[in-house]
């Protein structure tokens, strides 16, 4: 039931945390994040995802600020929206900015907003960033109501928390993808985008985005950073946008 046609295909932004993770572990600047950002890009990937943390443990602040005169193909900045971020954002000016609620010990984003219990803090960070002609996605689940209250925060897309789906995939559960197809349903309607990620990978983004339509971008790092270590990033860049391109 995949409904996006090849106008519209869904599009992949590389997250690059991994090959800061990389860089960091032995200081200096090897490999280097501007480097590995234009090869990604020159190899057909159509963006560019960074998640800074306020300890900056993989992408600096500083990254993001490097980056941004080299982005030819979409910028997307991730991060729980503190100040320190919120004036990153607001500096670097990405094309869009994903709202994650990642506390600041956390390892990797493992949860979406309650929209409903945040609603006026979203609306006051999302009106900020609209101001300043930045599209915001806002990492959510797949809970109907907590989609509807971020439409009425003002967001312009929803990226789905996809690691429910890629755990149970992973177990042969293929029925696992149903509240992602109904939760893009669901944003279309309400005049949201529809984005995804965690977890996401070769395995099983075919079956994903075959079954989720309204798809506009797929976020990927983790899979796609250590499936290059098989198969060369080039090659594996390649493959998600032949899958993403399939109906």
């Amino acid at each position: 039931m995949k409904q996006n046609t090849k106008e519209t295909m869904t599009k992949l932004s590389v997250n690059i945390n991994k090959i800061a993770t990389l860089r960091n572990a032995r200081g200096g600047n090897f490999p280097n994040i501007v480097e590995f950002a234009e090869d990604i890009q020159s190899y057909g990937s159509q963006g560019i995802t960074i998640h800074p943390r306020p300890d900056e443990r993989h992408i600096r602040y500083q990254d993001a600020r490097d980056l941004k005169p080299i982005i030819t193909t979409e910028f997307n900045i991730e991060g729980n929206p503190i100040h320190k971020f919120i004036d990153l954002v607001l500096f670097v000016k990405p094309h869009q900015v994903t709202l994650v609620p990642d506390s600041v010990d956390a390892i990797t984003s493992n949860s979406g907003w309650d929209t409903i219990k945040n609603q006026d803090f979203l609306k006051e960070v999302i009106s900020e960033f609209k101001r300043n002609k930045i599209r915001t996605s806002i990492f959510i689940d797949t809970d109907a109501k907590l989609i509807e209250a971020a439409a009425k925060a003002g967001a312009d897309r929803v990226e789905l928390y996809t690691e429910e789906f890629a755990t149970q995939y992973s177990l042969g559960n293929r029925k696992a993808v149903k509240p992602y197809t109904d939760s893009a349903k669901l944003a279309h309607e309400l005049g949201l985008g529809v984005n995804a990620g965690h977890d996401l990978s070769l395995d099983n983004i075919l079956f994903f985005s075959q079954k989720v339509p309204f798809l506009d971008e797929v976020s990927i790092g983790h899979a796609l950073i250590t499936e290059s270590l098989y198969f060369g990033l080039e090659n594996v860049i390649n493959q998600y946008l032949y899958k993403l391109s399939l109906k």
